[in-house]
């Protein structure tokens, strides 16, 4: 995935444009852009769009529940899972223990509606509480739900009560950045998509692809996007380029002509065993794009 881009899940005009969107993932959202007194509709509107577009558009269809604290977690899952969603995206997860537990919820729900049991996937916003950001170095195993981990500025301030994330520079300040941090090396400990956050003013597009070739270079692979105006940058960004595929399959290739050494000389440049992995990773993100 490189693109993920939020749909609310009450609106039935939204919800029908956003396959035109080109983004990798849809994720119809029953959480922040769905007020109380929608919910219910909303879940009934995502659930309906689930079932009839799931094998008709190309991007994966994730839903944003509302966080475990809500106490709506539960009636957004029993309404939405018999549509069998790809994965589920948990908001304001507090460490690995909410992940595990939502996982317990998926299994229960998929066997019930006779999903294939682990088939649904989690996507989980692991830092946009401190809560959350304090338990981030909990992650230290892989889970096989887990898709990709993110995090959250504007739900982040609005937490620990910080007037704006960003500096009068345009970037973030310090507490963002250590979430940010965190979540890139969350997601490498337990092998799962760093998935950065939205940026918010969809006017500016310049100023996000410049967050973007920041974000890709850092370690991120996909980023979320608040408006479909955003998706194609934010896959241009995340696409690897010609050149970056043509060079790692030449370090790939070397190795193995090799016979897999620990370090080997390519045009006069060393290279070991952290180029090779990087190479793969590249390639892997290529092949996932259709690029290689």
């Amino acid at each position: 995935m490189r693109s993920l881009l939020f749909v609310p899940g009450d609106s039935e005009k939204k919800l029908a444009k956003a396959p035109q969107a080109g983004a990798d993932v849809l994720l119809l959202d029953l959480e922040d852009s769905v007020g109380a007194d929608r919910k219910a509709e909303a879940r009934k509107i995502t659930s309906a769009f689930i079932g009839e577009n799931r094998e008709q558009v190309s991007a994966s269809l994730y839903v944003r529940v509302n966080d475990f604290t809500t106490g709506l977690t539960d009636d957004d899952l029993t309404a939405i899972m018999p549509a069998r969603p790809a994965g589920i995206m948990l908001p304001k997860a507090i460490g690995p223990k909410d992940v595990m537990r939502l996982s317990a919820k998926l299994r229960v729900h998929e066997a019930e509606s006779g999903i294939e049991d682990g088939a649904t996937r989690i996507v989980a916003l692991i830092a946009e509480t401190a809560a959350g950001v304090l338990a981030a170095p909990a992650f230290s195993e892989a889970n096989p739900r887990l898709a990709g981990v993110t995090w959250g500025a504007e739900d982040l301030s609005a937490d620990i009560g910080a007037r704006t994330p960003r500096g009068g520079d345009g970037r973030y300040t310090e507490t963002f950045r250590l979430a940010r941090t965190l979540t890139i090396l969350a997601a490498a400990t337990v092998q799962a998509a760093a998935i950065d956050t939205v940026f918010v003013n969809f006017r500016d597009m310049d100023a996000l692809k410049a967050e973007c070739v920041e974000a890709e270079r850092d370690g991120f692979t996909a980023k979320m996007a608040i408006h479909p105006a955003q998706v194609p940058i934010i896959n241009e960004v995340f696409t690897p380029s010609v050149e970056s595929v043509a060079h790692s399959r030449a370090v790939v290739e070397a190795f193995s002509a090799a016979g897999n050494p620990g370090v080997i000389g390519i045009d006069g440049q060393m290279y070991d065993r952290p180029h090779l992995r990087r190479a793969e990773r590249i390639l892997a993100r290529a092949q996932a794009a259709g690029v290689a």
